[in-house]
């Protein structure tokens, strides 16, 4: 009867431990974030591309268009369980070259600098009409059989 009990005990135990375990949330880190140190290296109107890339590594990315800019992008986000991730910390920070390649600004921003975009609850008319599944399948009756003169 008393190994029953321990038996039933330690199932009890384990439940309890998954249990507790399965509710903590999931933290993630994603993104390059440099030391405050090697941020402070960096001096304007000294400092080139290579030094920047020597001292913070490969840019999270490089703005395409206009003054050539360096984004150091960082995130921490939270998950419980099944729901949505949370974003609780997000740190970018921007290096801006001038034309010949050294630095011209340094900018850090954070979570409360970013906006929310809502995309437009718009759809794009097509052209053509609406068909049902089975005016689909029946319009495409003995449109694609081959000639009895057809030879394979």
């Amino acid at each position: 009867m008393k190994k029953t009990t321990s038996h039933h005990r330690s199932l009890l135990a384990a439940c309890l431990i998954v249990t507790a375990t399965a509710c903590s949330p999931i933290v993630e880190v994603r993104g390059n974030l440099p030391p405050a140190e090697q941020l402070a290296q960096i001096k304007i109107g000294a400092s080139t591309r290579e030094d920047v890339q020597a001292l913070l590594g490969t840019p999270s990315n490089i703005t395409p268009f206009g003054e050539e800019s360096w984004h150091y992008i960082s995130a921490v986000t939270e998950r419980e369980a099944f729901f949505e991730p949370e974003v609780k910390e997000r740190k970018v920070i921007t290096v801006v070259f001038d034309r010949a390649g050294t630095v011209r600004a340094i900018d850090n921003r954070g979570l409360e600098d970013g906006k929310d975009v809502v995309p437009a609850g718009r759809e794009t008319p097509t052209a053509g009409k609406e068909l049902t599944i089975l005016q689909q399948l029946m319009g495409n009756v003995g449109r694609f059989s081959k000639s009895p003169g057809d030879k394979k």
